[in-house]
C-alpha cells in the first residue's frame, strides 16, 4: 500500500468513457477569471456527435501520461490534458503515483465547429473521477463535481455531462444555476424538446482558421461585449420561458439570433475574422425560404465553425431530410452531413478484461 496516496500496489485498470458533444442555443462567448462565464448559456446535449477516451492505469513510482488521439501521437492535446492533471494534483493526490495511457478518438470531424472540446475533455473528466471513485470506495460519480472539473477543462465541456439539455452560467432566471458548474434542465423543458433532431450540415471539415480559445479572448476588446452580455442575460429568461411553454416561436427566434450575432462578434474582433463560408449562407437562406414556405419549424444554429446545424422536432424528420437531401446537401464538403438528436449525456462503457 502506497500510504501518501492510499493506493494499493496492484492498483491497476481501465476505465472507458463516451461523452457527447452539445450545441449551445445561447452562446457562450467570453470568459473571465478562471474559465467563468461573461454570461449564462443553454445547450442540447447531442447523441452521435461524441468522444470514446479509454484511460488505462497502473501504480508508478512517479506521474506519466501517454496519450493517443485515433491511433496518433498527438503532442498538442498530450501536452493540455498533462496540464490539466498537474493543475489538479492536490485533488487527485493519486495521480502522482500512476502511469496512464489514454486513447481517444470522435465520431465527427475534430476542430471544425462541432464543440470537440466538449465532448473530450467532459469524457477526460469522467475517466479521472471513475478511477478517484474507485480509490474512494463510492458506487457513483458526482455529476454536479464532473461538471464543475469538466468546465476548467473547457467550458463548454460543463454542459455535456447532463441528458437532453443543460444550462450553465448564472442567472436569476434559475435559482440553483452557477457559474462554477451547469445544471440539468431536462425536467424543466417541454416535452417536445426532448425529441429534437439536430442535423449537422458539414460545410467544411478543415480545422478552424481561429481556435474558440483565441475568440474567447479577442471578446476582451470587443466594442459590442458588454451589450452581448447583457443581451444574453436576456436571451436566457425568454428561452427558459419558451422551453417551459413549448413555444417554438420564440425558441427559433433566440436560437437562430443567437447564431448570427456569435459570428458577428467574430466579425467586429480586433484582428476580425470570419469563420462562416459563402455555404454557410446559402444554407441559412434556404432553410429561411423553406420555413415560410412550409411552415415547418425548423431553424439553425452555427458553433464556432463553418457548419449549420439545423433543429426541429422529431415529427417533421421525414420533410425535412428530404428537404436536406433536394436542396442543401450540395453546400455541404462530399455532400456530408450528420444526422443526430438530442441524447442522454455521458455513458460508461464496460472494458473486457
Amino acid at each position: 500500500m502506497n500510504c501518501q496516496a492510499n493506493i494499493p500496489s496492484d492498483f491497476h485498470g481501465t476505465v472507458k468513457w463516451q461523452s457527447p458533444s452539445n450545441i449551445a442555443l445561447v452562446k457562450y462567448w467570453g470568459k473571465k477569471g478562471v474559465q467563468l462565464p461573461q454570461n449564462p448559456s443553454i445547450s442540447f446535449t447531442l447523441s452521435n456527435c461524441r468522444t470514446e477516451t479509454e484511460m488505462s492505469f497502473d501504480v508508478s513510482d512517479h506521474f506519466s501520461l501517454h496519450f493517443q488521439f485515433e491511433g496518433k501521437e498527438n503532442p498538442a492535446f498530450a501536452a493540455k490534458i498533462e496540464k490539466f492533471m498537474l493543475d489538479h494534483i492536490a485533488d487527485f493526490p493519486w495521480l502522482n503515483h500512476l502511469s496512464l495511457n489514454i486513447s481517444s478518438s470522435n465520431s465527427f470531424p475534430h476542430s471544425s465547429g462541432i464543440a470537440s472540446s466538449a465532448s473530450s475533455m467532459s469524457a477526460l473528466v469522467l475517466c479521472l473521477l471513475d478511477i478517484d471513485r474507485m480509490l474512494q470506495g463510492k458506487t457513483d460519480i458526482d455529476l454536479q463535481k464532473t461538471s464543475c472539473f469538466a468546465r476548467i477543462a473547457s467550458g463548454s465541456a460543463s454542459r455535456s455531462v447532463f441528458p437532453v439539455m443543460a444550462l450553465w452560467g448564472k442567472t436569476n432566471a434559475f435559482a440553483t444555476s452557477s457559474d462554477e458548474y451547469a445544471v440539468s434542465l431536462e425536467n424543466q423543458i417541454n416535452p417536445i424538446f426532448k425529441t429534437y433532431r439536430d442535423a449537422i450540415l458539414i460545410v467544411s471539415d478543415a480545422a478552424k482558421s481561429v481556435s474558440s480559445r483565441a475568440g474567447h479572448s479577442l471578446m476582451e476588446n470587443n466594442p459590442y461585449a458588454a451589450a452581448r452580455y447583457a443581451q444574453a442575460n436576456r436571451n436566457i429568461e425568454s428561452l427558459l420561458a419558451a422551453l417551459r411553454d413549448g413555444d417554438l416561436e420564440t425558441f427559433m427566434q433566440i436560437t437562430e439570433s443567437e447564431a448570427m450575432q456569435l459570428h458577428a462578434l467574430m466579425m467586429c474582433s480586433n484582428p476580425s475574422y470570419i469563420l462562416m463560408r459563402p455555404n454557410s449562407l446559402n444554407i441559412i437562406n434556404a432553410v429561411r425560404q423553406y420555413r415560410e414556405e412550409t411552415h415547418v419549424p425548423l431553424c439553425f444554429t452555427l458553433d464556432a465553425g463553418p457548419n449549420v446545424h439545423l433543429l426541429y422536432p422529431e415529427q417533421y424528420a421525414g420533410s425535412v431530410e428530404t428537404f436536406i437531401n433536394e436542396s442543401l446537401v450540395r453546400y455541404c464538403t462530399d455532400s456530408k452531413w450528420i444526422k443526430d438528436c438530442v441524447g442522454n449525456g455521458p455513458k460508461k462503457i464496460e472494458v473486457e478484461r
